[in-house]
């Protein structure tokens, strides 16, 4: 046992479902016994008052029933209780009751039993003051000097302080701007009362000021006296806290000092009798109450201080000097006096947790028995050893079994299960759309409990514009095996089609040992629910190509449920009509495995794919058909997905311009009041000169962007959800395009759909160019060399235009054609020499864009062993041209990883062989500077000519590109230097292997 805890020595439990305070504790001798013992004094919301006299108990015991002197129950809540000198007529102690209308005193006696039930004791009325207002709190004190018996004040719910004295009632004070009432004592060496107002700031009223202050029956009456007569209700002085005080003290310990002590809600302040601040302790955690007491230090308080974390801190001024481990959180604490034991710690809790404890360590006295010395049986703890390798290698041939293993039953298990049928009375918000009804579908959901559960919580969560017809259902207890089925209609609430059509369910409850847990499943809604059945239409704008690899089939067959309209006997046209207006066909081929699908809208032609392919595949497996597969031969139809993307861009950009001008709106609808507010305060009346009318005209501006703006978010919530269908329709063209695995595509989802809804912080745009350029740098890079591992922390923030995102896209498609792997793993391999199909055109990629290296060091060792020599052999004409197509090709793939002419890398590359001195001699590197002067000659003039030929002949070429490659083919056509001329071959042919994605990052 921890020896940080505190020491139970007396504990109850008071009542079951009572709730408590921190003004419903109080101790001291209520009995006027004499011996100098405390008894406890609690009072509980629901009325009860109860009387202890502790007496100690050994542990595990139950506290003995003569432990409670008195329990009464009241009429009203007792809101707070205290023992003090209330009765004028008597020296003795007298319990004070505060009730929310009403102040009683009562007096208690013990009166000595003849029998063995001991003493009893009775609670008896002394007087009483029903309160005009509810009361709040109250202090108690020597009142203006008089030290014989102390008063009462009370403060009420609206800021009143209402004084007795003793059986009558002296006078009543609003406290000025008022507004939530706070704690408040009573600081006897100063007279003065101490209150925190809402205004977050400690307020010192004299008792003399009060007592002399205006008379008022209501607060509005104080406000208008003290503004035209009487004397005015000022504070002392006041000292601003910043933060809510949870409590107030100032103890007397001697006449000469005093401090007062605030607990606020994250520092502990104490004050001197001006206000001053003596020291402040940042306190780490969250008080629950306080309580000051006398130290045998001088000049020094020590405080108790409960958390709600169970702790019991005691300070020394801003020194911890002990922490104590209580069983529960207090919210009042004392300290008391009993029989055997002075200075007990006596705290409450909210649920009623009466405990009397102690802070020390109680000596342990158990010592350790000695053990015999025996000899050590080797044989037996050889084979225990052998026994135990055994089961550690049994245990070790699978990881599983070291893995702590899933409870094969849940404890909650969650199946969804949507109608067949639609309803036959639709529970549609929106009773039909271009005048077709719009209908509803039953979703039943079965909640199965293998054990006790109190009541779990049930949310249904659909995509929009999909509605249900209620979201959140708190369910009843469960017992052991009990099962629960909730019913709930799904339907179209939106003038467009929904992204998708699938539903999530989570039921959240908590285990019997306390843990949170969360259930989850899905249910997918049918495709009727979004659209109806029509004639298939000839001609469509956009239209997209599923190739399978079986014969066709008879789409009636794969949609039974879509045959209403459809004139197509053999099954080779349907049509689907979209509530929100659009009509969408699929024609299947007589003559080959291809369907086609088409509209006038690009993205409704989301859901019919989706739909066909998954019918598809159900379809053949029911067949028994093993290794069917769905393909899209291209193109990727990428424009027609730059259009949605550029929709979306422009509505957001929109939203950005409508609220910069309601802004300025506003800032100028706000100069224009104050202007006008001068001038009506002004005694001399000037005119107005038209600021009245430019203030309405203002008003109108911004009431019209107001709603320019909201419809504005309307319409990028629906552009939104078209661009989501748009993304899922393209993801899906490139998984059959490709043939991706389900952890590729899982991948590819998480790239292009991020976000499930726009905010104005983040929006789509931004987060998909993220993502797709960090798939470029790393998985989809032209190398593992060229991997940029280092992930960007750069603050994404609403691009200036779309045409960036739109070129990475293009390049992440471009290679995914080209063989490229989707890998979350940083050593992900290059892509593999794939050609791409038709669809995606290459694009020339920037190296700048992506932030990657030019290769023009390996650029320019490559050049190197291209150089020609002066020698010139003549070779057969077959020769020459392949030789020829060969350095075309070389050179003009290096002019595109390089980004420059290669005569100006050759230039780079002798200027670093001047610098190598140990590769060729001086001599030759002279011989070889002179020839090379005039070949730059000869191939000046040769290119010259060639250029002027070519750009006769190709006017969309570069002319200075052109001169550079016809020079270098001139002087590769020189055969001296035929083994530079099959290495240059060979190294053509290598680079051939590498992906063509070499030309640069983009």
């Amino acid at each position: 046992m921890s020896l940080f805890k505190a020491r139970d020595w007396w504990a109850s439990v008071l009542g079951e479902g009572e709730e408590f305070d921190q003004g419903c504790l109080c101790v001291g001798d209520l009995d006027n016994s004499g011996s100098g013992y405390d008894k406890i004094v609690v009072g509980s919301y629901m009325g009860m008052l109860r009387v202890f006299s502790p007496q100690p108990v050994k542990p595990g015991e139950p506290s003995p029933a003569d432990s409670q002197l008195l329990e009464v129950q009241l009429r009203d809540p007792v809101i707070q209780v205290e023992v003090g000198k209330f009765v004028s007529c008597s020296d003795l102690l007298h319990l004070a009751v505060l009730h929310p209308r009403k102040l009683s005193v009562y007096s208690v006696s013990g009166t000595a039993g003849n029998v063995e039930h001991g003493a009893q004791y009775q609670l008896k009325l002394i007087y009483e003051h029903n309160l005009q207002r509810t009361a709040f709190n109250m202090t108690y004190g020597t009142f203006g000097g008089v030290t014989d018996h102390q008063s009462l004040c009370i403060q009420s719910m609206d800021g009143m302080l209402m004084f007795f004295e003793q059986e009558s009632y002296s006078f009543g004070r609003f406290l000025p701007g008022f507004l939530l009432p706070g704690p408040l004592c009573y600081c006897c060496r100063t007279d003065t009362f101490l209150t925190v107002s809402s205004a977050r700031q400690l307020e010192s009223y004299r008792y003399e000021t009060l007592a002399v202050a205006t008379e008022a029956e209501t607060r509005q009456d104080a406000d208008q006296l003290s503004k035209s007569a009487g004397k005015r209700l000022m504070a002392d002085w006041t000292l601003v806290l910043g933060e809510q005080a949870l409590d107030l003290c100032a103890p007397s310990f001697s006449p000469t000092s005093s401090s007062i002590f605030v607990c606020g809600e994250r520092n502990l302040y104490c004050l001197k009798d001006n206000g001053q601040i003596r020291f402040m302790k940042k306190l780490e955690y969250n008080p629950s109450c306080f309580l000051p007491y006398a130290s045998v230090s001088e000049d020094t308080t020590n405080i108790l201080l409960g958390n709600h974390n169970n702790m019991l801190l005691v300070y020394q001024d801003v020194t911890l000097k002990w922490a104590a481990q209580l069983s529960c959180s207090p919210v009042a604490i004392r300290l008391a006096n009993f029989p055997d034991l002075r200075g007990v710690v006596v705290t409450l809790s909210s649920e009623g947790h009466l405990q009397c404890s102690y802070m020390g360590t109680d000596p342990s006295f158990f010592s350790t028995p000695k053990v015999d010395s025996r000899e050590q049986d080797y044989a037996q703890m050889d084979t225990e050893m052998k026994s135990l390798q055994r089961v550690i290698r049994e245990a070790t041939r699978s990881q599983a079994d070291i893995l702590p293993l899933a409870d094969a039953e849940e404890d909650l298990t969650v199946t969804t299960t949507v109608s067949n049928k639609m309803d036959t009375i639709s529970k549609a918000v929106i009773s039909d759309m271009e005048g077709f009804p719009v209908p509803s579908v039953t979703v039943k959901i079965k909640v199965k409990s293998r054990c006790s559960l109190p009541g779990p919580k049930l949310t249904v969560c659909v995509q929009p514009p999909l509605a249900v017809s209620q979201e959140q259902f708190v369910l009843e207890p469960l017992g052991v095996g009990s099962t629960t089925v909730v019913a709930f209609s799904a339907f179209l609430n939106g003038p467009y089609p929904p992204a998708d059509l699938t539903g999530d369910v989570a039921v959240s409850y908590c285990t019997s040992t306390g843990i949170p847990r969360v259930a989850q499943c899905q249910f997918c809604l049918p495709l009727r629910l979004v659209c109806r059945p029509s004639s298939p239409s000839k001609n469509a704008k956009y239209k997209i190509t599923v190739d399978t690899n079986n014969p066709p089939v008879n789409l009636c067959e794969v949609f039974p449920d879509f045959l209403e309209q459809s004139e197509d006997k053999e099954g080779n046209a349907l049509g689907f009509h979209f509530l929100s207006g659009a009509h969408v066909t699929v024609l299947a081929s007589k003559t080959s495995q291809r369907y086609r699908i088409q509209s006038e809208s690009f993205e409704d032609i989301w859901l019919v794919v989706k739909e066909l392919v998954q019918r598809f595949d159900h379809h053949f497996a029911r067949l028994g058909v093993k290794d069917f597969q769905n393909s899209f031969a291209g193109p990727i139809p990428l424009a027609e997905y730059f259009e949605t993307v550029d929709h979306h861009f422009e509505l957001r950009v929109n939203a950005e311009k409508y609220q910069d001008l309601l802004s300025e709106r506003a800032i100028q609808f706000r100069a224009i009041q104050r202007r006008l507010l001068t001038r009506f305060k002004d005694k001399t009346p000037a005119p107005l000169q038209n600021l009245d009318t430019l203030m309405e005209g203002t008003y109108r501006q911004v009431i019209a962007l107001a709603d320019a703006a909201e419809e504005n978010r309307a319409c990028l919530d629906q552009a939104f959800a078209r661009l989501r269908s748009a993304t899922h329709l393209l993801i899906l063209l490139v998984t059959l395009w490709q043939g991706l695995s389900t952890d590729q595509k899982a991948i590819l989802e998480a790239t292009l759909l991020p976000l499930l809804q726009d905010t104005p912080q983040l929006g789509w745009e931004e987060s998909v160019d993220a993502a797709v350029s960090h798939l470029l740098r790393t998985c989809l890079s032209r190398s593992p060399k060229d991997q940029a591992l280092s992930l960007s922390t750069a603050q994404l923030s609403m691009p200036k235009d779309t045409a960036r995102l739109k070129k990475h896209i293009t390049l992440l498609c471009d290679r995914l054609g080209k063989g490229g792997r989707l890998s979350l793993a940083s050593e992900a391999n290059a892509p593999t020499p794939v050609m791409m199909p038709g669809g995606c055109e290459p694009i020339a990629e920037a190296v700048a864009d992506l932030d990657e290296p030019p290769i023009q060091e390996s650029a320019a060792k490559f050049i190197k062993k291209k150089q020609p020599s002066k020698k010139v052999k003549t070779k057969t004409d077959k020769e020459t041209k392949v030789k020829k197509e060969s350095a075309d090709e070389a050179v003009q793939e290096l002019e595109e990883m390089t980004e420059q002419p290669v005569t100006e890398v050759k230039k780079e590359k002798k200027k670093e062989s001047t610098k190598e001195p140990g590769k060729e001699s001086k001599k030759e590197s002279s011989k070889e500077k002179k020839e090379s002067s005039k070949e730059k000659k000869e191939s000046s003039k040769e290119s010259g000519k060639e250029s002027k030929k070519e750009s006769s002949k190709e006017s969309g070429k570069e002319p200075k590109k052109e001169s550079s490659k016809e020079s270098s083919k001139e002087t590769l056509k020189e055969p001296g230097k035929e083994n530079v001329l099959r290495r240059s071959s060979v190294k053509v042919k290598e680079k051939k292997k590498e992906p063509e994605a070499a030309a640069g990052e983009g």
